[in-house]
């Protein structure tokens, strides 16, 4: 077995959802949980087949974001994996949705940190092992830190 990294290129202003699914019909199914939860979205969604004719299926309302789902699926070559950019919608708006569709499996990751896949190559194809989500711990939070999390959360309406 030989293991890589690929380094995801996120576009600006967006989060990236990847998971690992097994069904056909994700992509229709994540399109209509994202524009069914919320309708201001734009986004792109692209699923992996790990069978039959392996193609990259697509769907989504943004074309650039779903050209950057094909180039990232592309790039990491494992079947039966999901990707999703969202502009305008954050991965806590849709993210139990998603997890609740019956054909996903898995959430690697919900993120617009810096991304690389943790991938795994045999002689039968690619797979997820994992990710590698932004950078490493600096140290504990303080009060202070406390106070500008606690002011932040607020700020943005996720908290009274």
């Amino acid at each position: 077995m030989e293991l890589f990294t690929v380094k995801v290129d996120i576009p600006e202003g967006c989060n990236v959802i990847l998971g690992q699914t097994h069904f056909i019909k994700t992509a229709e199914d994540l399109y209509e949980i994202i524009a069914t939860t919320v309708p201001q979205a734009k986004f792109g969604v692209a699923f992996t087949e790990a069978s039959g004719s392996c193609l990259i299926r697509t769907e989504g309302n943004d074309d650039d974001l779903v050209k950057a789902c094909i180039r990232t699926l592309e790039s990491i070559g494992a079947g039966h994996v999901f990707c999703i950019y969202l502009r305008d919608a954050y991965p806590i708006n849709v993210l139990t949705p998603i997890k609740n569709c019956p054909e996903v499996c898995r959430i690697f990751c919900a993120t617009a940190n810096p991304l690389e896949v943790i991938v795994g190559s045999s002689a039968q194809g690619k797979g997820i092992l994992g990710v590698i989500d932004g950078f490493p711990p600096r140290g504990v939070e303080t009060p202070s830190d406390r106070a500008k999390r606690k002011e932040f959360l607020r700020t943005i309406g996720y908290k009274l």
